[in-house]
């Protein structure tokens, strides 16, 4: 699949078929998390796979009810190891890092004919008791991974007139 037929193709899914994904499947995903790029090669991170229904019900309830993050198959949360890092622009780095990772994993699931979605509304105290992250750790984001259950919708985008600029802004 060309790259930008790739990036086309991935959608945010919120419905799942209730079938595992194959584990050579989840290897490929986590490989491609794994050789994202971060500030300084430092690797600021740890990945949680979750399979278990139970935990992935705790999650849900933790990512503000959103019942379809029960029913994927599997639920992955990017967790920066070094929160108060700043980088010399003035960005915290971890965010940033992890971000880079997760969309790896999202486009590496598109890859392997898999959806995905990115969950950004949860209580960061509450997932962490769920899946025992320690306080010095903070969650960056949550990805569901599954076979989605329904076809994609037209993506609706702005024109790259209305978001580009050449030289200065």
């Amino acid at each position: 699949m060309e790259f930008l037929d790739l990036v086309n193709a991935r959608y945010a899914v919120r419905s799942y078929l209730p079938r595992p994904v194959e584990e050579d499947k989840l290897n490929r995903i986590l490989e491609a998390v794994r050789l994202a790029p971060s500030g300084s090669n430092r690797q600021p991170w740890k990945f949680v796979v979750v399979r278990d229904a139970e935990v992935r019900r705790r999650l849900a309830v933790a990512c503000a009810e959103q019942r379809f993050i029960a029913e994927a198959p599997l639920v992955i949360a990017g967790v920066g190891l070094m929160p108060e890092r700043i980088m010399s622009c003035g960005v915290p780095g971890d965010p940033v890092d992890v971000a880079i990772a997760l969309e790896h994993l999202a486009l590496s699931a598109t890859a392997e004919g898999l959806g995905s979605c990115w969950i950004g509304a949860f209580d960061q105290a509450a997932v962490r008791a769920v899946l025992g992250i320690p306080e010095a750790a903070k969650v960056i984001g949550v990805m569901t991974v599954g076979y989605a259950a329904v076809a994609p919708r037209p993506k609706n985008r702005k024109p790259l007139n209305e978001i580009v600029t050449y030289d200065i802004w």
